[in-house]
């Protein structure tokens, strides 16, 4: 599934590189489809992001 949805690959901390899961949040519509693809936040205002994108897309 990971591969699937491309959040697999490589990443790096403190020097090294590493294959690893990449922090992806999805925006599914009610028909099941990716409406928007959240990959550029930190975890401390990731609801900050997603709240002022619905505010902006509604």
């Amino acid at each position: 599934m990971c591969e699937q949805f491309g959040v697999w690959g490589e990443k790096s901390f403190m020097g090294k590189t590493y294959d690893g899961i990449h922090r992806i949040s999805f925006l599914i519509d009610a028909d099941g489809k990716i409406e928007h693809v959240f990959d550029d936040f930190k975890t401390s205002n990731h609801h900050d992001v997603v709240l002022n994108w619905l505010k902006e897309h509604a």
